[in-house]
């Protein structure tokens, strides 16, 4: 089994590293390989609302960038890190931008990431890491993805780079986390045979305007 991380902040050794760091530190003693992908340096723009994704239904967004090489890496990885510094109560620019595409790529070429196994964790100074850590668990539950827990929230604080070392409640916080998500991705491995999955309905589309 594998998972692939991707690491949001524009610093590649910084405190949102460490935290992914923690959590795969635990995964790697169950057995479990961890990619980590730096995003957060990367020019990525934004969804451009086109539709082409929908259309071609290739797996690929029509921005022909960095973008499409980590949807297949999500494709091949059992599980799913996602890690964010907190930039104004809220994960950082190119991560929001590489997410609202490859999660719209995933979802409309029949729910790629469904059943996968994904967590998100957010490194922050003081405040702000609630509304980042909800932030990128709405991308996880859009997608029917499974949640591990740890016995908090996965945010962790320090300030300079390699400081949330010194938290040592959200050390914790990303062991217990890594430690579960390991759990987890092993029952769904031995699971899959056993018992059938539930079966995917079509997405229902609504809006309020009558």
């Amino acid at each position: 089994m594998k998972t692939v991380a991707f690491n949001g902040s524009p610093n590649k050794n910084g405190n949102t590293f460490h935290a992914i760091r923690m959590v795969a530190d635990e995964l790697e003693k169950a057995g479990i390989e961890t990619e980590v992908v730096h995003v957060g340096n990367k020019a990525i723009r934004g969804c451009l609302a086109c539709g082409q994704c929908f259309k071609n239904k290739n797996e690929r967004c029509i921005q022909d960038d960095e973008v499409n090489d980590w949807i297949q890496k999500m494709k091949g990885a059992d599980g799913i890190i996602l890690g964010s510094p907190v930039h104004f109560s809220a994960i950082g620019g190119t991560m929001k931008s590489f997410l609202d595409r490859a999660f719209y790529v995933t979802g409309v070429n029949g729910s790629m990431l469904r059943h996968k196994v994904g967590a998100a964790v957010v490194a922050v100074r003081r405040s702000g890491g609630l509304p980042a850590f909800n932030q990128l668990n709405n991308f996880l539950c859009y997608t029917e993805m499974l949640l591990p827990t740890s016995n908090y929230w996965n945010v962790i604080h320090g300030a300079r780079p390699g400081e949330v070392a010194k938290d040592e409640e959200g050390r914790q916080i990303m062991q217990v986390l890594g430690r579960n998500m390991a759990w987890l991705l092993k029952l769904v491995e031995h699971g899959r045979d056993a018992i059938p999955e539930p079966e995917m309905e079509n997405k229902i589309y609504m809006n309020f305007i009558r």
